[in-house]
């Protein structure tokens, strides 16, 4: 193992904040009762949930009401996705995504499209990986009935016009005179950094994870707006009203609440200090390594988000030289590290599947250092250029940037 180890893969998952895990630790031992019992314990439990539950309305510019607690981000964007889709089928069959959402949305659009008789929309983003309010405008039909664009890249990390798009859809919804289509955002990489207020936002439905902002790994919430009708994916209990039975992990929504609480409290400043970080790298990997190129935008993009192809090898190749090296990285999201296939985003972006295959994400985070990237810009060179010497892998040069 390596002498120092440097932890590049916040996007996938961020340690716990010890002010969070402090906050946690009473619901794992002494304050352990179920919400729905009657007695003293569980009373306590559910007055705490929803304390929990205040807190990240407030900070969401929400009800109460309007706050779900679910398992992870994953079972949000399903809950959102599926469940509106199949619970509104009645007013139209047809919804609009990006081709670059996470899994977590892009596979529940597949199966309402392959299994389910609906028919999906998949915009394409320009070469830095936006998408426009213009593209949605352009798509959208009388049976339109959900839109969902993630709020910021959980692999490139650009950020996406949410503000735009949302109030374009609701101003197309006042024009024909219905409640439909309604916008959902997966904001689970957007939490440590961008605004959440769902006013602002234009927002009908959002999706958060603990486990992006220093919380606890399987608790996420989804916002849904007062009136939104949803079809549950589970049934047994009448927990979450019914939209999200069984008994809730009290631990993790107490920590959600506090994470959520510290990363918007701190966002600006820790926002600030990550650019610059983020900024060195980006420039140290593109000067002092030949045949780099930055994927997405260069500015409009998250604070700690760096993502480079380095072509003529292969990502996993180079993620596993780090990795001896004590430099933890990835070649894309986690959901999907296991398979060999290349990013669907890169792909999105017009790159051909030798540009997916070498490209590596970098994501920094609260204990990212000047001296990490220091030692990452002084690493990585001689490990280039050592796997490109042994790789049959050549990329036309035009994709040099």
């Amino acid at each position: 193992m390596a002498e120092r180890q440097i932890y590049l893969d916040n996007a996938a998952t961020t340690p716990i904040d010890p002010r969070v895990f402090e906050a946690m630790l009473p619901y794992l031992s002494g304050k352990y009762g179920n919400p729905s019992s009657f007695h003293t314990l569980g009373k306590q439990a559910k007055d705490d949930m929803i304390e929990s539950r205040s807190q990240i309305a407030e900070i969401l510019n929400s009800r109460s009401d309007e706050i779900l607690f679910a398992s992870g981000g994953t079972e949000s964007d399903n809950l959102a996705v599926l469940g509106f889709a199949r619970a509104n089928q009645a007013n139209g069959k047809h919804l609009i995504t990006t081709a670059i959402e996470h899994h977590a949305v892009l596979e529940a659009m597949i199966q309402l499209e392959k299994k389910e008789g609906f028919e999906i929309t998949y915009l394409k983003p320009d070469s830095d990986g936006l998408v426009s309010a213009s593209q949605v405008s352009e798509a959208l039909r009388p049976d339109t009935i959900l839109v969902s664009v993630m709020y910021a890249n959980n692999e490139i990390g650009t950020i996406q016009p949410i503000k735009e798009i949302g109030n374009l859809v609701q101003k197309y919804r006042k024009e024909k005179k219905q409640s439909w289509p309604v916008f959902h955002t997966d904001a689970c990489q957007a939490s440590g950094f961008l605004d959440l207020d769902v006013e602002k936002l234009h927002v009908d439905l959002l999706t958060l994870n603990g486990s992006k902002m220093y919380g606890p790994k399987g608790v996420g919430i989804l916002y849904m707006k007062r009136g939104i009708k949803l079809q549950p994916l589970q049934f047994g209990g009448s927990q979450e009203r019914g939209l999200r039975p069984g008994t809730e992990n009290v631990a993790g929504i107490i920590g959600m609440a506090k994470a959520l609480t510290l990363a918007q409290k701190d966002k600006v400043n820790e926002s600030k200090r990550l650019v610059q970080l983020r900024d060195k790298l980006i420039n140290g990997i593109l000067k002092s390594i030949p045949k780099t190129r930055l994927n997405g935008h260069l500015t409009t993009r998250l604070p700690n988000n760096v993502n480079i192809s380095f072509l003529d090898i292969e990502g996993e190749a180079l993620v596993l030289y780090l990795d001896a090296a004590g430099i933890f990285a990835s070649t894309g999201s986690a959901c999907t590290s296991a398979s060999l296939e290349p990013s669907h985003v890169i792909l999105a972006l017009g790159m051909p599947y030798e540009v997916a295959h070498g490209s590596i994400r970098f994501t920094l985070g609260h204990y990212t250092t000047d001296e990490d990237i220091d030692y990452v810009l002084k690493t990585l060179p001689p490990l280039v250029e050592k796997l490109r010497s042994i790789s049959p892998v050549r990329v036309d040069e035009k994709y040099y940037r």
